[in-house]
């Protein structure tokens, strides 16, 4: 199996919560930073997904805390795409300072949209094949 795709992010200070931690909300950011930095590594843009009357959503955030974060800490945000037989998918992202402790892990239910009928895609997998030039960067 191929290494996750990763981005890295640096703590900024105005992210931390009176306490210095990393805000647990500024998690979800990083995570979707690296979904959407999947998407434009993989060929798929906003733009595209627009022109073909497509959206994706997020239907489901599970977060898990497990080591803190502080200002100037450096992380990669991993991101993997799990795919099913339905409407919706699983996203898999782990964020690890780069010593290799795993400060969270977080799990999304997701889905793509028909902007138009305004209902999920029957197969949002067929479809990223056919929207990506690089398809492999979602296991497909």
């Amino acid at each position: 199996m191929s290494e996750p795709f990763s981005v890295r992010v640096t703590v900024r200070g105005y992210e931390t919560d009176v306490q210095g931690h990393l805000n647990q909300s500024v998690y979800i950011n990083y995570a979707e930073h690296a979904r959407w930095s999947l998407l434009q590594a993989a060929g798929v843009t906003q733009a595209g997904l627009l022109a073909k009357g497509v959206g994706p959503v997020a239907l489901e955030t599970t977060i898990r805390y497990l080591r803190e974060l502080v200002a100037g800490d450096e992380v990669d945000v991993t991101c993997v795409f799990e795919w099913g037989g339905g409407k919706t998918f699983r996203i898999r992202q782990t964020i690890r300072k780069t010593d290799g402790t795993v400060s969270a892990e977080l799990t999304a239910v997701g889905g793509l949209l028909d902007l138009k009928e305004r209902r999920m895609v029957a197969d949002p997998a067929d479809r990223f094949k056919e929207l990506a030039a690089d398809p492999g960067l979602f296991g497909l």
